[in-house]
Parts: C-alpha cells; sequence; structure tokens
C-alpha cells in the first residue's frame, strides 16, 4: 500500500505549491490568494522506488461554524482521518500564528504522525527561523522552500522512513478516467460524493464552488476509476476573476486528459448553447461520452417532455451517447451510470483486426458509393485501425482528398453501428495512393508542349 501524506496549514502557507512539488506536477491551482484550494485534492508522487499518495487541503480553519469555509474545514478533518502521516505547514515570513497553534492542537489530538513544514524559508537562517514554530509542540520544525524545492526531498525521505518499503509496485494503471463536466451548480460534486458514498468534495448551493480540478480514485465491483469532478464552465463573457480562467483551463485540461466525460445537465434549466460548447469540446477531444440530466425529481411531465425534446433537438451530434435521467441528491438512477461508463471506455479502447474493418468498408460503400467527383469516383480499397481513445479508422484509396464531410459521417455512423461501439465517437482518416506514373506523365505532357 502507498503511503497517504496529507498536507494541511492555514490558508496561503504554500500547501498547494508543495502538493506541486510532491507530486511534480501543477495539478494545484497555485495563486497569491488565500482560500483558492477548497475541496480534498489526489494526487501520485514517487521518490526513487517508494511511491506514495499525497492529499491537497483547503486553508484549515476549525473555529469556522459556517459557510463554505466551514465546509473547507470539515474537508481537511476528513483528509486528517484518512492519513498515514500528516505534512503541518506553516509560514516562514510570517512566523507563530494563533491559528497555528490550534491546528496543532487538533492534530496532536488526531493520533496521526507529524512533521512541522516550515515553508517559503529560502535565504533565512533555518535555526532562527525555526526556533519559535518548537512552541507547537509538533516536534522539531523542517525549514524548506515549496517554491525552490529546499529541502523537501529530505523531508520526504524522513516520511516515508516511518513505513515499510512495499516491495510489490503498484500497477500505474488506475482505470478509466472519467470527468464529470458540466455549467456551474448543476450537481456535479454531488454526483461524485453519491458515487462514492461520502461527501468527498463540497457540493454547496452556490455556483462556483469548485474551482479546480479535483482527481478521486474510487473502486466499484473490483474496478478502478479515477473520477475527476471539474469546476463549471461558464460562457466566456461571465468568466470574471482571474482564478476563474484558471479554472477554465485545468477544466477543459481534464477533459482532455480523461477517458470518458459525463456531461451533466440541469433538467429545470433550459439546454443552452453552453451545454452544446462542452459537449462540443470533449468530442472535438475525441473523448466517449455518457450525459446525465440531472434533478429529474424536481420537474414535472410537462418539462421532462421538454427536456426530452430539447436533447433531440439541440444535442441531436450526441446520438452515439447514452443518455440518463437522474437525482444525483437522492441517488436515484445513478447506479446504471458507470455501466455506460464502462461500456464507452471500452468502445474507445476497442481493437478491431483489419479484416473486419475492411469487410465493414466494402459493406458501406457497397451500400452507399462515395460520391464523383468530376470524371471520376473515389475508391475505398482496404482500412486498418490507427489508434484508439477514439477509435480512429484510417482507410486507403485512390481519389480520397475529394470525399466530402457528409459522406465521411456516413461512414463514421456505419462502423459505430457495424461494431456497436456506443459512447464514442470515432475518427476517420484517408490515405491516397501515390501513383507511380504521376511524374511521368507530367513529364511527357511538358516535353508535347515544348
Amino acid at each position: 500500500m502507498k503511503p497517504t501524506l496529507v498536507i494541511v496549514g492555514r490558508p496561503n502557507v504554500g500547501k498547494s505549491t508543495l502538493f506541486n512539488r510532491l507530486t511534480r506536477s501543477r495539478d494545484a491551482l497555485v495563486a497569491d490568494q488565500p482560500g483558492l484550494t477548497r475541496d480534498r485534492h489526489y494526487g501520485h508522487g514517487r521518490l526513487g522506488s517508494r511511491p506514495y499518495l499525497v492529499v491537497d487541503t483547503g486553508g484549515f480553519e476549525p473555529q469556522a461554524k459556517e459557510g463554505i469555509v466551514h465546509e473547507m474545514a470539515r474537508q481537511a478533518e476528513a483528509a486528517i482521518a484518512e492519513a498515514d502521516l500528516l505534512l503541518f505547514v506553516v509560514d516562514a515570513r510570517t512566523g507563530l500564528a494563533p491559528q497555528d497553534k490550534v491546528i496543532a492542537d487538533l492534530l496532536r489530538r488526531s493520533n496521526r504522525p507529524v512533521l512541522l513544514a516550515v515553508n517559503k524559508g529560502e535565504g533565512m537562517d533555518r535555526a532562527v527561523v525555526s526556533a519559535e514554530f518548537f512552541e507547537l509542540g509538533c516536534g522539531t520544525p523542517y525549514v524548506v522552500s515549496s517554491a525552490h524545492g529546499d529541502g523537501v526531498r529530505e523531508l520526504v525521505d524522513l516520511a516515508l522512513s516511518r513505513f515499510p518499503e512495499d516491495t510489490d509496485d503498484e500497477a500505474s494503471a488506475t482505470g478509466p478516467r472519467v470527468a464529470i463536466a458540466g455549467r456551474p451548480n448543476v450537481g456535479k460534486s454531488t454526483l461524485v460524493n453519491t458515487l462514492l458514498g461520502e461527501e468527498r468534495v463540497i457540493a454547496f448551493d452556490m455556483p462556483g464552488t469548485t474551482r479546480d480540478a479535483i482527481e478521486v480514485p474510487f473502486e466499484c465491483n473490483g474496478r478502478a476509476y479515477t473520477l475527476i469532478d471539474t469546476a463549471g464552465l461558464r460562457r466566456r463573457g461571465k468568466v470574471f476573476e482571474a482564478i476563474e480562467k484558471f479554472s477554465v483551463i485545468k477544466t477543459l485540461q481534464a477533459v482532455e486528459e480523461a477517458n470518458v466525460v459525463i456531461l451533466m445537465i440541469d433538467a429545470s434549466q433550459e439546454i443552452s448553447d453552453q451545454d452544446a460548447h462542452i459537449a462540443g469540446f470533449a468530442i472535438d477531444a475525441g473523448r466517449a461520452l455518457v450525459v446525465a440530466v440531472n434533478k429529474w425529481d424536481a420537474v414535472d411531465d410537462y418539462r421532462r417532455e421538454r427536456v426530452k425534446i430539447d436533447i433531440e433537438r439541440k444535442l441531436n451530434f450526441l446520438g452515439f451517447a447514452r443518455v440518463h435521467y437522474v437525482s444525483a441528491l437522492k441517488g436515484q438512477g445513478i447506479t446504471s451510470i458507470l455501466t455506460s461508463v464502462d461500456k464507452a471506455y471500452a468502445a474507445a479502447m476497442t481493437k478491431i483486426p483489419t479484416p473486419k474493418l475492411t469487410r465493414a468498408l466494402l459493406s458501406a460503400v457497397e451500400k452507399q458509393g462515395p460520391p464523383r467527383h468530376g470524371l471520376f469516383r473515389p475508391k475505398l480499397r482496404y482500412a486498418h485501425q490507427g489508434g484508439s481513445n477514439p477509435p480512429i479508422i484510417v482507410i486507403h484509396g485512390n481519389g480520397l482528398d475529394h470525399i466530402p464531410a457528409s459522406y465521411t459521417r456516413f461512414l463514421e455512423r456505419h462502423f459505430l453501428e457495424t461494431f456497436k461501439l456506443q459512447g464514442t465517437p470515432l475518427r476517420i482518416q484517408y490515405k491516397t495512393a501515390h501513383n507511380p506514373f504521376a511524374d511521368k506523365v507530367s513529364t511527357e505532357v511538358k516535353s508535347r508542349r515544348g
């Protein structure tokens, strides 16, 4: 088992910077603004042959009694409960703060091992900086710089030395990566929590609660998944804060790096152009797709009928995707979502032998041949698979540069139906055979004209 290192501390002491350093990534948003990280954020790290799991938490204010700060404190407390070791981060520049003492007292009561990291200590005398933090009673303070990497390796080395080395290196595969995308406040975090059976991410009745793309390892019926709760995508004209602009980027990156995208739609609102834009971006990225229409329990029969009509009319390009009508809050209808995710993932990763693809291609041509271009009709000879996620079909022949987009869409539908690939888009690439006599013919024509 990988040891789980949980990073805790008051707001703006550099926890997310340390998280990025430990995971060698930029997965956590970093800016000079308190309260940027709000949920538990998971990442994988490795020091030599030693893998470990890192959890970033929001700014910890245990005394908060209500609102988003209280929810952030609850998330931090949940992370502490599942930690193997706590990295308590304090700020060398601002010195010992009253809030640090409150957090230290809570960590001591948790009965988890604690390493005290005095961050932002670059260019400072370590002995002088660390002296006042002995008062916290969390052992020896270790002066580090998350931004510059000073002392971080030694800190992790010390943390991992407390755990036996696992000789069985865990498989790197974490199963399908499933990104949950949609407009703000459609219930993405609620769906994640319902699937997990616990409040892993903050679900709050306020648009924009989730600002980062939160990855959560998850297992169901013996199958591993990685759920990615993304920030809600607003229309470009409504993105004001710099942090929200970063969140949009993180969401788009999460979609691109996912295997399957669950597009969430709010049944109580009109299906908007923004819903179509998010779906279009997922298709452009080649991602398998499942549609979840949330808050189905909160609308009447007339509204339900209107939603179904709007989906057919405004999202008709998602004909390959399975649609589920659910209530994430009450857990209604969500048991079949993972089944559709599995089917979409299997379709996206499918391997189809060349003979079968060629037979399917010839069957399509026999059913409907490509339109003529001038005096000639393009000739489609054989096909093979050129990639997965999404499946890419490479078709070879002559005169394929002139095949119209409408015929390409016909071929895409034919392949999807023939091989029963539900939930994934499909790409077609054309390879026109080179005519070995083309240069000779052109030379003869020139010589005759000369």
